[in-house]
């Protein structure tokens, strides 16, 4: 069952430095990675050594669309306020944000929200080039797992 609405507009709200023409690339290479091999518990292999949730790869994946995606940063939490909530040293910036509950970690590089549609970054990925393109293409494909009817819980 395919949870988006036909009733809104293709595309992104783009509020990166990142073009359109970015964002559309690293979608269709959300798409393919999705379209070949789908890893469903990738945070629950990481935090929990659980066993990998691989699966074959859904063609679907590549008839997915942005529908009002709205893709911005979100201030790096400090390295002050990290410290102080968790005991870890890091450097300013983080690169880490606060992720909304329910979320399997208190603090992450990005997430996505499905409804509304939204995918958030620590702003300081913003010029990292390949990283910046990483954690934006991952949470594109949670995007399309969760379009797909996936569970993206241990994403």
């Amino acid at each position: 069952m395919r949870r988006q609405l036909p009733n809104r507009s293709v595309g992104f709200v783009n509020q990166t430095r990142h073009s359109d023409a970015d964002l559309w690339t690293l979608w269709n290479t959300a798409q393919q990675t999705l379209a070949s091999k789908i890893d469903l518990n990738p945070v629950q292999q990481s935090i929990a050594n659980a066993p990998a949730d691989i699966l074959a790869g859904d063609p679907r994946a590549l008839t997915i669309r942005p529908l009002q995606l709205t893709v911005a940063s979100a201030p790096d939490l400090s390295s002050q306020t990290l410290l102080a909530a968790t005991g870890t040293r890091r450097p300013d910036p983080t690169g880490l944000i606060a992720c909304p509950q329910p979320c399997d970690v208190r603090y992450t590089p990005a997430y996505s929200l499905y409804q509304p549609a939204v995918v958030k970054y620590a702003a300081s990925w913003e010029s990292s080039g390949s990283s910046f393109d990483t954690i934006v293409e991952y949470e594109f494909e949670n995007q399309i797992l969760f379009a797909l009817g996936y569970d993206t819980s241990w994403r």
